[in-house]
């Protein structure tokens, strides 16, 4: 079965890339757009995530994989959201920003472009492999693919 792609934004100050690598795990929480929460849904165990930085930096700096689907989101009691477990899998060798992006017509239908304000996002693999390769980055082989 195809691995799925994604992208997740959070803004550096709040919960940065350096923290998540710390922390070795967490749950995607917070999510209260009905579109990203449907997203969040869709996502399976073992999917990528591009971590991408708002805001403040607004570039890629990181890949990360869900470790768990989705299950209700501890921080409400509001049954409708929902959060996955993400672990850290590797930083980019180089960020990619979001002039980058806009600018490699490879990129152009990204949903980080079309819709930006969404905070979890579904990618195409072809978009997810031409941010690795903006970002001189290779992933295990395990995880390519």
């Amino acid at each position: 079965m195809p691995r799925g792609h994604w992208l997740v934004k959070s803004e550096p100050f709040q919960y940065g890339w350096e923290e998540f690598v710390r922390d070795g795990s967490t749950y995607w929480d917070g999510v209260r757009n009905a579109q990203a929460r449907n997203y969040l849904q869709a996502m399976k165990k073992g999917d990528l995530v591009l971590y991408y930085h708002s805001n403040e930096g607004k570039e890629v700096v990181g890949v990360a994989r869900v470790t768990r689907e989705h299950y209700p989101d501890p921080t409400t009691d509001d049954e409708r959201w929902v959060v996955v477990d993400v672990a850290p899998l590797k930083a980019l060798a180089q960020p990619v920003t979001l002039a980058q992006v806009k600018s490699d017509p490879r990129l152009q239908d990204m949903a980080l472009i079309r819709q930006s304000r969404l905070s979890v996002m579904p990618v195409e693999k072809k978009a997810f492999d031409g941010i690795l390769k903006l970002g001189g980055t290779t992933l295990p082989k395990r995880f390519a693919g």
